[in-house]
């Protein structure tokens, strides 16, 4: 029994050393990543505030090119105007409508065995969510017995007078 109870202490200690193996090797992983994910993060930032510089310096030249045939104050409003359009079009570009679906819709109805270029499914108002569930053309026809008229078949139809708003209601 002595030899178990020192094999339980050996498993129990090769567990524990696995285990702390296992957590250095994530976490040396991990840094890796988040390094990589730092490095590429910087570098688009870079990117961005050079892009920002080259914008003003275009939009500089611009406005010197215009001032060469108009007076200062119009070659500036022309400027203004060229770089306010060209802010509402990439605006309208980045918002999502109505007429065009965006990237997660499209994953959706692909995802739903949907084809594009067919008709558009119903969709709710929002845009968000799956589409709605097709409508049947007709309300189902359940009968109550005992209750309202007859039709020219011998079938009774509900009577809304039947209905007893007392009693609970069940979806099926």
């Amino acid at each position: 029994m002595d030899r178990l109870d020192h094999l339980e202490h050996l498993d129990k200690q090769l567990v524990d050393e696995l285990a702390q193996v296992a957590r250095e090797t994530v976490r040396d992983e991990l840094r890796e990543q988040t390094r990589r994910q730092r490095r590429r993060a910087t570098l688009y930032a870079a990117s961005g505030a050079v892009a920002l510089y080259a914008g003003a310096a275009l939009a500089l030249a611009l406005g010197l090119g215009l001032a060469a045939g108009l007076p200062d104050w119009a070659a500036a409003l022309i400027t203004a105007v060229i770089l306010g359009a060209a802010a509402y079009a990439l605006r309208g570009a980045a918002r999502p409508n109505a007429s065009r679906p965006t990237a997660d819709e499209a994953e959706l109805t692909a995802a739903h065995g949907h084809t594009g270029g067919g008709t558009a499914p119903v969709t709710p108002a929002n845009g968000l969510g799956l589409p709605y569930p097709p409508m049947p053309p007709a309300p189902p026809e359940t009968a109550v017995p005992g209750a309202g008229t007859q039709d020219a078949a011998g079938a009774r139809k509900p009577h809304p007078d039947d209905v007893d708003p007392e009693q609970p209601h069940h979806r099926a």
